[in-house]
């Protein structure tokens, strides 16, 4: 569910009934607006499935300076409000992507100046320190393909230009692969900046040929780019030991970007995944 209103989306009802139904106890919102925005009827929706609340999902574009603070508050601060009254701790912070994901427009460069950088540290930890002092959540960077934290370079980083204390990690072990990072060196070298977990895998062979194309991402996944475990990398065995070691409580959100797909093809997948990670001792 990557839009909030999309004809090639199942119903948010079909999707609370069928992460009920794969055995999966927590979910995050997604889009604002996929899921009903009205903390009373979430709430009773989800509860009467056993379904919980992880994290909310904002889009920012940090690195454009104060300009847009405003703006990107006005998002944040609705998101953040109904992500804490579903009982969620944490609010996954997503970069604008510098090409669009639908059209491979070219948007900005792909690299950052050195300017752009400082207000992407900058403006970040004011984030983290106005959500966690309005609303009680940490927020989670969610390095990502197509956006300027994607790499391991750029993820390290940003990582080294932020303030522990204000801005941790989602690591998205699918979209790091995908941009040849490697999430359990990641893990073992900031393991103190991981706060969540997105278990993904990619398809090496689709990888090479998006790589190949410099295909953007919105393309790469309706070519498959990202596949169901344990058919993919990164081997996800290895990343929750390194994860279990950190001896800190992680949430993991199970997850594959398919879009546009079949309705019925999620549902299947979602079991056979959850039994997967349960026999690596998830």
């Amino acid at each position: 569910m990557w839009f909030p209103e999309d004809p090639q989306q199942v119903p948010w009802t079909r999707f609370l009934d069928e992460v009920a139904d794969s055995g999966y106890e927590w979910i995050e919102l997604g889009p604002y607006g996929y899921l009903p925005t009205d903390p009373a009827r979430l709430s009773a929706e989800t509860e009467r499935r056993g379904l919980k609340v992880s994290a909310g999902t904002v889009f920012t574009g940090l690195h454009h300076g104060p300009d847009v603070w405003e703006k990107t508050w006005d998002h944040v601060s609705a998101i953040a409000e109904l992500t804490r009254a579903t009982g969620a701790r944490h609010l996954v912070v997503i970069p604008s992507f510098w090409r669009d994901d639908k059209t491979g427009e070219v948007l900005e460069d792909s690299s950052l100046t050195p300017e752009q950088w400082r207000h992407l540290t900058t403006q970040t930890e004011r984030l983290g320190r106005e959500v966690r002092e309005r609303y009680g959540l940490t927020i989670v960077v969610h390095p990502h393909a197509d956006t300027h934290i994607d790499t391991e370079e750029n993820v390290t980083r940003f990582l080294d230009g932020t303030d522990p204390d204000l801005v941790s990690l989602c690591l998205d072990t699918g979209h790091y692969a995908y941009c040849g990072g490697d999430s359990v060196k990641l893990i073992e070298t900031y393991g103190e900046r991981i706060g969540y977990l997105h278990l993904k895998q990619v398809d090496p062979a689709v990888l090479a040929e998006v790589r190949a194309q410099d295909m953007p991402f919105g393309p790469a996944v309706a070519r498959g780019v990202m596949c169901e475990p344990p058919t993919g990398v990164p081997a996800l065995e290895p990343v929750l030991a390194a994860a279990a070691k950190l001896d800190v409580d992680l949430f993991a959100i199970v997850e594959q970007d398919m879009y546009p797909c079949e309705p019925d093809k999620p549902l299947p997948i979602a079991r056979r995944t959850r039994a997967f990670l349960r026999s690596c001792g998830a």
